[in-house]
């Protein structure tokens, strides 16, 4: 009896402590990009560090978080964060700053986005008291050249992202792609009325998205909802200056949206309120598309259905 007992002891006195150094899901992991080797001095390129930081998180098992912590500012150049992860589940949390180079320190040829995140399923992207700023200002006088996305979240499943702050990105501030189940709520985007192609949202391919209780303000579409899209809510959100809410532009090849809900939004000095738009010609259909309890101040057209888009630069 007494060995028995003396082993129960042993058990019990141990196996905390492998729980803690495995990880076996009881605790949630933190992986701040410092200890990767980020500086944070707003002018260090970090991308490494957060590619580092990122890798050993997406691998880990149970839950885990790569930190971005406060007080620092990120200097990043475009970057990949790939999934599929080993967890069921990721989060970021964004409390510091994270910046784009400047407009001649981007590399030719890689000039898609500043940040893609694919392909990972559960994320969760918790920006309190961070910002991501994308100086567009320099890219914006040549409306025709090709010029990056902040953010692009592509081929992700059941995403929630949560208040996250964006300025001045170069072309379009968060690119929705490919997912299916994603919840962007309490989001601030702010640019200049006159940038161009600064939409706030871009939604392709992707179904059953929510976008909610927000705060948009660019220079192109609050929310443009584009090909391939069906059961998008949105609700709550204040739009201007800025183009609207616009289903398109569609037709350059087939093209299908439905299933739209635009309820309880604002659109406060915009050029358009309420708006669908296809291109000469185009094949394809817009339905069951829902705008209500719409207010409108000072905009130049409250609903708008163009079926003779005609974009003047190679953007949509």
């Amino acid at each position: 009896m007494q060995s028995l007992i003396t082993c129960v002891l042993i058990i019990a006195f141990i196996s905390p402590c492998l729980c803690h150094r495995w990880n076996v899901g009881t605790q949630n992991t933190i992986y701040n990009v410092i200890d990767f080797g980020a500086v944070g001095d707003g002018k260090t390129d970090d991308t490494q560090a957060f590619l580092k930081a990122w890798q050993s998180m997406c691998e880990a098992q149970g839950t885990s978080t790569l930190l971005i912590p406060p007080n620092k500012v990120f200097l990043v150049t475009s970057m990949l964060l790939k999934g599929p992860c080993v967890a069921p589940s990721v989060q970021i949390q964004l409390q510091g700053v994270i910046v784009a180079p400047t407009k001649d320190a981007w590399v030719e040829g890689n000039l898609n986005t500043l940040i893609m995140i694919s392909n990972v399923n559960g994320l969760t992207i918790d920006g309190s008291g961070g910002l991501i700023d994308g100086y567009g200002s320099a890219w914006w006088a040549c409306k025709s050249c090709p010029r990056p996305s902040v953010l692009i979240i592509n081929s992700c499943n059941s995403v929630s992202v949560t208040n996250l702050n964006m300025i001045n990105s170069p072309k379009s501030h968060i690119h929705v792609n490919g997912c299916e189940g994603a919840t962007f709520s309490h989001i601030n985007i702010s640019a200049p009325g006159d940038s161009p192609n600064t939409d706030g949202f871009d939604i392709s391919t992707s179904k059953n998205i929510m976008i909610e209780d927000s705060t948009i303000a660019t220079g192109d579409d609050c929310i443009a909802i584009s090909g391939g899209s069906s059961y998008i809510n949105v609700t709550g959100i204040a739009c201007g200056p800025g183009h609207g809410i616009s289903i398109g532009s569609l037709g350059k090849k087939f093209d299908t949206v439905q299933e739209v809900y635009v309820r309880n939004c604002s659109f406060i000095r915009t050029t358009n309120g309420a708006r669908i738009k296809t291109f000469p010609n185009g094949m394809g259909y817009a339905k069951q598309i829902t705008f209500e309890d719409i207010t409108l101040e000072q905009t130049r057209n409250p609903i708008i259905i163009d079926q003779e888009y005609r974009d003047l630069t190679v953007f949509t």
